[in-house]
């Protein structure tokens, strides 16, 4: 597997809408939530608009890199880090938020990425990450512990059950 994460720029942006029209022919409300806040059509704005800079109504910054396969030239998937934990986040959304593209999951991605993801973190001087995932999200799940995450807790957001995981730097 050869991959890297990149910022977004004007020279990836057919990476971009080829994953994210495949992504949203799927589904619509994936992970991480960032990429699709914005409309990715309207280019400039996304790019400037894609990381939160300083904190605000509620939102910390942070940083969203995407996972390009170097042999195939493709975005596989996303990945949101949150620089700091607010109350909201530390109760439910932690500090990474990840996503692999529907024609990619189940080869190692996620797993990969977040490791990537995890070397973001150290250099932000985050020393201890917590990631969360929906109970029946076995994939994420398996992804997050296969990177040393250690099940916490369980909690229920709008009727969902959420599994919390800490992964030590």
């Amino acid at each position: 597997m050869n991959i890297k994460l990149v910022k977004l720029s004007y020279e990836y942006k057919q990476q971009l809408f080829d994953m994210m029209d495949e992504w949203l022919a799927v589904e619509q409300n994936f992970s991480p939530y960032m990429i699709r806040r914005n409309d990715y059509h309207d280019f400039d704005y996304y790019l400037e608009n894609l990381e939160i800079k300083e904190e605000k109504d509620g939102r910390v910054p942070d940083s969203t890199f995407f996972c390009l396969d170097l042999d195939r030239n493709i975005f596989v998937g996303a990945i949101n880090i949150r620089h700091y934990l607010n109350d909201e986040l530390l109760y439910t959304g932690g500090h990474i938020g990840d996503g692999i593209r529907p024609s990619e999951r189940r080869k190692g991605y996620a797993t990969a990425m977040i490791k990537l993801g995890l070397e973001e973190c150290r250099k932000l001087g985050i020393t201890k990450v917590l990631m969360t995932c929906d109970k029946d999200n076995i994939g994420s799940a398996k992804s997050i512990m296969n990177n040393g995450g250690v099940l916490e807790n369980e909690v229920v957001e709008d009727g969902v059950i959420e599994q919390r995981y800490w992964i030590t730097l």
